[in-house]
Order: structure tokens, then sequence, then C-alpha cells
């Protein structure tokens, strides 16, 4: 088991310089652009492929890191060059993960290669599990999957929302309620091939922030996909079903609502990461201006008023960062989150990027406050963080019923 450092080893060190050579040669000069024009940067996805960024190869090297550091390493340096276009660059992860999750061998070889395309024809895959009336209550969850015995075919019907590549995507991964009498237990998900009849792109949000990355609604309507597009097979499927009765009569439904939160806990301080990423480059843009800009003949940052925000700055990165390794350390060696370190990662970091994002506006004065100096984007982006994969005010939530011993609703 790897001990917990903050020293990266030289390999780690060269990913990561590598990735930040990327963020700021080809994502940083690209931002604004794609912020104005709020569509999918394809041409740097493209070049991500090339270089193997975007790539399941990539990805699986940071995620099998022995120190936990690979992911939040990767998320921070290309969250650093911009949080739109880096959702854009990572959004097919969070489908390909629900495939290496829950799918067996002939699923992952065949369905993951496809959300990724070449690095000529390259494609994007999307994650399906929110709905309108279902964010973070996810045993509130309605969309529907109906097996056709006499066909062999699963059959959709919902809308799932906020689906980050929803309706542009190659590939679906649909989250669906197939016995909702057993609340997130009674979830499954499916793919939906490339070209199947029925699934169509609803409303695409015009957003506050990341406006490079694709969000949308997914609207399914009488979606039928083979049965061999269930992960894991029916075979499992029946038999967590059956495990899962038997757990709810013997020890009630609590359990199975508590277990929907739970699994969250190890993902989130990827999401730590990318506010981490977002804040450190807000930090930079306003210590050097603070450094070059006078007023009163001298530069701004020799006022104590400047200079003791960009010191609280500073602070809160470095421990909002230290949050999220020692919750990504604690993930990939297995130790339990006996004080929801996932969930307070998560919430230390959002909670830091939107409070340093509007510093930097502060620091920047009018300047700041106007789309000629990136730290108005920054801080537009950094909204998100308290938003998705669970707000503040859940993360708080799970973190005090932790500390507490009570069971999470």
């Amino acid at each position: 088991m790897a001990e917990f450092t903050m020293d990266l080893n030289e390999e780690q060190r060269e990913i990561r310089d590598w990735l930040h050579g990327f963020a700021a040669d080809v994502i940083r000069p690209a931002a604004a652009e794609w912020d104005e024009r709020e569509e999918t940067p394809w041409p740097v996805i493209q070049e991500a492929a090339k270089l193997g960024i975007y790539s399941l190869d990539f990805y699986a090297q940071q995620f099998f890191d022995p120190t936990g550091l690979g992911i939040p390493m990767t998320m921070e340096e290309l969250f650093w060059g911009d949080a739109g276009i880096g959702l854009s660059i990572v959004g097919t992860g969070l489908a390909a993960v629900g495939v290496l999750a829950n799918g067996t061998e002939e699923q992952i070889g065949t369905w993951v290669p496809q959300m990724y395309g070449t690095p000529d024809d390259v494609k994007v895959a999307a994650f399906c599990s929110s709905e309108p009336d279902a964010g973070s209550d996810v045993a509130g969850m309605r969309t529907r999957a109906v097996y056709d015995e006499a066909k062999d075919e699963w059959v959709l019907n919902g809308t799932k929302t906020w689906a980050t590549n929803g309706g542009i995507a190659n590939v679906h991964v649909v989250v669906a309620v197939v016995d909702p009498a057993l609340g997130s237990k009674g979830h499954a998900s499916f793919i939906v091939p490339p070209g199947t009849k029925g699934l169509a792109q609803g409303q695409k949000f015009k957003k506050h922030g990341i406006r490079a990355s694709h969000t949308a609604e997914v609207v399914l309507e009488d979606v039928r996909v083979p049965g061999h597009c269930l992960l894991g097979g029916k075979e499992k499927l029946d038999q967590r079903l059956a495990r899962a009765r038997e757990r709810a009569k013997a020890q009630g439904g609590e359990r199975i609502k508590n277990a929907a939160m739970a699994t969250f806990e190890a993902s989130r301080p990827a999401v730590g990461a990318m506010a981490v990423g977002t804040a450190r480059a807000a930090y930079e843009e306003a210590l050097e201006y603070a450094r070059t800009r006078t007023q009163f003949g001298r530069p701004i940052i020799d006022n104590q008023g400047i200079a003791f925000q960009l010191a609280d700055m500073r602070t809160r990165i470095d421990a909002a960062r230290l949050l999220v390794w020692r919750a990504s350390w604690m993930a990939t060696t297995g130790k339990p989150f006996t004080s929801a370190e996932g969930s307070m990662s998560k919430l230390y970091a959002s909670e830091t990027a939107k409070q340093v994002t509007a510093q930097a506006i502060q620091i920047f004065g009018g300047n700041g406050y106007t789309r000629e100096y990136p730290v108005e984007r920054m801080h537009r982006d950094s909204a998100i963080y308290t938003i998705f994969e669970g707000t503040s005010e859940i993360q708080r939530l799970v973190i005090a019923r932790t500390l507490a011993g009570v069971p999470i609703r």
C-alpha cells in the first residue's frame, strides 16, 4: 500500500508538466473563443486525442496510479487551462467509467473504444443519470427499463437532464429503474448504441459557465436496446435484485437509500481537483496583475489589502489540494471514508474556487468585470463546482450525518 505523500515521483512530474504544457499552449488560447461560441471544441479534443490525452489508455493509467494522485493531478492541470474545454475532454470518461465499473469484458471491449473514436475521427460519450425531478435524490429516478423477453430487448422510456454530451454522443450510458420497489438498488445501466431509434436530444442548456461543454436533455421514447446492452448482463442483474430484496425484507429500506449516496464519495475528489485547477488559474492571474498594475506610484501588491487577499487565496488553494489528494489516496488504497473525507474535499475545493475567483475579480477591479481578462470567465465557471456531483448542501449533509452516525437518506 502506497504511503501518503505530497511529493510527486519523477514520472508523475513529467506527466504533470506535459499536461500543463498542453493546457497552456492549446487550451488557454482557445478558451475565450469556445466560451463565446458555446459549442463543443472539437479541434481541441482532436488535438488531445492525437497527443494521447483524450484516450482510455491515458485515463486508465492515471486511475490505476497506486498513489491515487494521477486523476486529481490530471484534472487540476486540464481545468487550470479552462473548465469548459477541460470538461469537454474528460466528460466521456464519466460514461467510460460506468461501463468499466459494471460491464463485462466483452462490453468493455466493444463499447469503450466507440466512445473515444480515433484521433482522425473523435467521438464523445454521455452518461445519463440525473432527471428533472431526481438530481441528488437518486431514489426518485423515473426513467424505466422494461424487459421484453420475447425479443430479448429492453425498452427505455424517460427524460434525462444535465447530460454532458447528451444527444451528440456516439454512445449513451443510461441509468434506469428496473424495480421501483428497491429504490436506488433497483437501478441498472444500459448502453444505447449509435443511431438507436427513439433517443433524441431535448433542450440544450445555455449555461452561466463551462459553456464549451455541451449539456442537454436526453429524451427516451420506446428506445429498444438488445439484451446484451444491459451492463453486466441479465443473470448478474437478477442475482443482485434478489439479494437486494432479501436485504430489504431483513433490514428495511434505509440501507438501500444510503448506498446511492455512498457510491459518490470516491468520485467527488476528482471534481474537487477540477475546482482547485480553476482556483489556481484565477489566483495566478491575480498575482501577476497585482505585481504589474501600479496605482499611486507602486504595484498594488504593495498594498496590504491586496497582499492579504492573495495570501488567503493561496492558503485556501493549498488546503483544498491537500484535502483532495488525501481523499484520492484513501479511495485508491481502500481506506474507509469514516468522516466523509470525499465530500469534505469536494465541498472545500468547490467553495474555494468560488471565493478565489471572486477575489481575483476584486483585485482586477473594473478590468476583472470585463471579458478582456480571463478571471471573469473563471468566476462564471467556478459556480458549477458547488452544484454538480452533489451540491455543497448535500456535501454538508453527508459530512454531518456521517459524523453523527445517522443514516444518509
